[in-house]
């Protein structure tokens, strides 16, 4: 029965996006001039896999294309080429020809064949162009000296003698044994022998089968490893025997094909394989030495859910467990409050399950910054601290679109010309700041640049224009700032395809609101500016205060609280257009009484006699008039518009120890909610 290769299609398509995400961060590292091994051996690694992968799935096109960029990136690792900004650029087009091939092939849609012909065409005009070159380029050897150097050369530490056996699919797996053989070569004194023994009549050979086999003899002073890596693509496609001759460990061609002490396994990671090196019996690691699995999201999803419908039913346990009386209640209590630590301690796991670092996202932009530069002839530099951050895979895969909004913006308007940087006293070079970090228990993630700053006169200008600011209205600075989040705003004197098509800032801050989160914005004139985003860890569990108004108990999340206080009768002052107001650091700030904006019978309607939350949304601060606070918690979120319809100023429902439902109040929208009711 023939294996069904379609079942690892999916761990295919995903290990190759991965791994051409490790081939572009390598790339956009590459400096001009010699190659440097490490970066350049990664990068071939990615390429040389992909196309393997591709042969033995059958994606003949895209085995085509990297076989030639694998080609190219032989002859950087052999030093036959320099590394040049064109290479650069054109090795950087491959992993994207190279990305979107994958994604048609993953969904069955057609290749842009001429793409990839002309990108192939380019890269094979650079490796013939390099064989043309004068042979003059390459330094000659002295005639008379070379004879001396060789007689009075020591003898190398190894004479090492190998048997390569082939196995009949090491075509069809993507690997070249002539590649191998050159760079034993290049090692030193090189003897070989062919074995043609097992090549078949004519009419019986299949031309994607290998019959041969070599016996190798190379004296060199190139370490094992160094032998070994030669065969490291050839894991599994071949027998190998490998003695070191002058080590006393010689012995007869026949015996070295067919000594199993001397077959050994090449490992592709390091450490398995240095073992190798050491003791070639010992045992590949097991699963249990690190290994990781691919789990769908939708697993993690339902086993997120279940563990949150236990938090609620320990914690309905656990407030019966209080009205239990009698000889077994202290330790009824007692296996509660373990089961409570147990319970979080089960919860935090899941949690952990779904975190990951947000070098996921930030990976995407020194590619993205690199691109725009050119393109805009400006001179940026990126700079990424705290990209090991971990956040949840839901707001990472949500963050990314606003994060990429921002950045193109630092670039585009944030950015100066050099020629204005260097008149303005700086260098021709900016920078772009990308930084995430936990802060309390959320995560901030800060934009940043040392361009311009926002010009404050013009976005007043353009607000004035369009009738969202009174002319006689005073504005602070921060209040002027958000202007910019105002739905078509812009301050650009023309569009264009990077930023200011007045379609941008709006989305991102109601993007990352959907998230739960917030974005402030801080700008200094000739300085630059920094766009804050705070967000909360997951979406699936929020922090939150519990207060009452009335006989019902509402969530409000922590994240969007400044404090709370008690206000006195004199306090509070109305003005027309705003309602009730009170003063409050430096600005007044409007009451906003949760019981009447949903219809309930407070405890008392005297603002002095109940709390005033201060809460911020948006870039607005109120009030929120409550009869009492209840307590911090974490609680599960359940989803309204799931369960029921989406209610404005409430983002969703909880189920509280008791059995009651409590639901979790959207501060931005209770913000809109109230000025419209004070407008009417």
């Amino acid at each position: 029965m023939a294996l069904d290769l379609a079942q690892f299609h999916d761990a295919f398509f995903d290990e190759s996006y991965e791994a051409l995400d490790t081939m572009e961060a390598a790339l956009l590292k590459l400096n001009v001039g010699a190659p440097e091994p490490e970066l350049i051996n990664t990068i071939f690694r990615v390429a040389h896999s992909i196309k393997g992968g591709s042969a033995t799935f059958g994606f003949s096109e895209v085995a085509s294309f990297t076989h030639t960029c694998e080609t190219l990136l032989d002859e950087l690792r052999a030093n036959r080429m320099q590394v040049t900004r064109h290479l650069s650029d054109l090795l950087l087009k491959s992993v994207d020809v190279m990305r979107d091939m994958l994604r048609a092939v993953q969904h069955k849609e057609p290749i842009d064949a001429q793409r990839v012909a002309d990108l192939q065409f380019d890269l094979e005009l650079t490796i013939a162009q390099k064989n043309a070159a004068p042979a003059a380029a390459a330094p000659a050897p002295e005639p008379a000296a070379a004879p001396v150097k060789a007689q009075a050369a020591p003898r190398a530490a190894h004479r090492w003698h190998i048997r390569f056996q082939p196995h009949p699919q090491l075509f069809v797996r993507g690997n070249d044994p002539l590649r191998m053989l050159r760079e034993l070569a290049e090692l030193g004194e090189f003897e070989i022998k062919l074995d043609d023994s097992h090549l078949p009549e004519l009419g019986a050979l299949d031309p994607e089968s290998c019959y041969f086999a070599w016996e190798i003899t190379v004296e060199t002073d190139a370490t094992r490893d160094v032998i070994d890596q030669v065969f490291d693509w050839a894991e599994g496609d071949c027998d190998l025997g490998i003695t070191d001759e002058f080590a006393g460990k010689s012995a007869p061609a026949a015996q070295a094909a067919q000594s199993t002490d001397n077959v050994v396994s090449i490992a592709s990671s390091p450490a398995p394989k240095a073992a190798a090196h050491e003791h070639v019996d010992s045992p590949k690691p097991g699963l249990g030495d690190g290994a990781s699995i691919r789990v769908s999201t939708e697993k993690i999803d339902e086993l997120m859910n279940t563990v949150g419908e236990l938090v609620i039913t320990q914690s309905m346990l656990t407030q019966l467990g209080t009205k239990v009386s009698g000889p077994v209640a202290e330790h009824l209590r007692s296996g509660l409050a373990q089961l409570e630590r147990n319970m979080r301690e089960l919860q935090e796991s899941v949690m952990r399950v779904r975190m990951l670092p947000i070098s996921f996202v930030f990976s995407r932009f020194p590619r993205m910054v690199r691109d725009l530069s050119q393109r805009l002839g400006k001179q940026v530099d990126l700079k990424v601290t705290g990209e090991q951050t971990e956040l949840d895979k839901t707001v990472l895969e949500k963050i990314g679109d606003p994060l990429v909004h921002l950045v193109r913006n630092s670039v585009d308007h944030g950015i100066e010309m050099p020629d204005v940087r260097v008149a303005a006293g700086k260098s021709p070079t900016g920078t772009v700041m990308l930084e995430a970090y936990h802060k309390g228990g959320n995560i901030t993630i800060e934009v940043g640049d040392d361009g311009g700053g926002l010009n404050k006169d013009r976005i007043l200008e353009k607000a004035r224009a369009r009738g969202l600011v009174n002319p006689n209205d005073a504005l602070t600075d921060e209040q002027t700032y958000e202007l910019i989040f105002l739905a078509g705003f812009s301050t650009a004197e023309q569009t264009t395809d990077i930023s200011g098509r007045g379609v941008g800032m709006d989305v991102v801050r109601r993007n990352i609101k959907e998230l739960g989160g917030t974005i402030e914005v801080r700008s200094q004139a000739g300085k630059g500016s920094r766009f804050i985003i705070t967000l909360p860890l997951t979406l699936a569990i929020v922090d939150g205060q519990s207060v009452a108004v009335g006989t019902e108990t509402y969530i409000v999340p922590l994240i969007t609280i400044i404090e709370s206080l008690q206000l006195k009768p004199d306090m509070v002052n109305r003005v027309a257009g705003q309602g009730e107001v009170f003063w409050f650091r430096e600005e007044y700030v409007p009451v906003v009484r949760l019981h009447e904006i949903f219809g309930l019978r407070p405890r008392t309607t005297q603002l002095h006699e109940g709390l005033i939350m201060v809460v911020e949304g948006e870039g607005k601060r109120v009030g929120l008039f409550v009869d009492d606070l209840l307590g911090q918690q974490q609680v599960v979120i359940k989803s309204l518009e799931t369960n029921f319809r989406r209610v404005d100023g409430v983002s969703g429902a909880t189920i509280l120890g008791d059995g009651a439902v409590a639901l979790i109040l959207d501060v931005p929208g209770l913000i809109r909610v109230a000025s419209q009711r004070v407008a009417a």
